[in-house]
């Protein structure tokens, strides 16, 4: 990711610029929230939501994730938390105490889906427009990012995972 008037690059996952004018001012962006969502129900549930020019999008193949990783990761990840396999698409977020934290996105939509809570300490995982957004206790969005598990938790490797045994 990077910024198109200074050529700043930046980390995905952190947020933080990593080389550029815009790394050496410190500059951390805030997590924006990443929902995956089959477009008509987005579009049902947003109507007027819209979206990135498929010709503007840099040269990326509109299915590069379900295809580009499909025999393991395409580069080295280190030791890969055993707790999930490398693909399980997770929801990630920090909590108000600071813990990074991740939801297994299978097993919370379908305890959604049966309309039981998914929780921990501030945060609630909802349904919105086919997908799952993590919220505050408060209802305020939370800005959480959907991964795999690989890279949640080499990012994270503290991280707790729901639901806790």
């Amino acid at each position: 990711m990077y910024d198109l008037t200074t050529w700043s690059v930046f980390d995905t996952f952190t947020g933080a610029a990593l080389t550029g004018p815009l790394a050496e001012k410190g500059i951390k962006l805030k997590q924006a929230s990443v929902v995956t969502a089959e477009w008509g129900e987005w579009k049902k549930a947003h109507p007027t939501t819209t979206v990135l020019v498929e010709s503007l999008a840099l040269g990326r193949d509109p299915d590069f994730r379900n295809n580009r990783d499909a025999n393991g990761p395409i580069f080295p990840v280190g030791d890969v938390d055993p707790r999930l396999s490398v693909h399980e698409d997770v929801i990630g977020v920090i909590t108000n105490s600071g813990k990074p934290y991740a939801f297994q996105r299978s097993r919370a939509f379908i305890e959604l889906n049966q309309n039981k809570q998914v929780e921990f300490e501030n945060v609630k995982l909802i349904l919105d427009g086919g997908g799952i957004r993590a919220i505050d206790k408060d209802g305020s969005d939370i800005g959480s990012h959907q991964a795999f598990w690989f890279a949640w938790s080499q990012f994270h490797p503290e991280t707790g995972l729901w639901p806790e045994s």
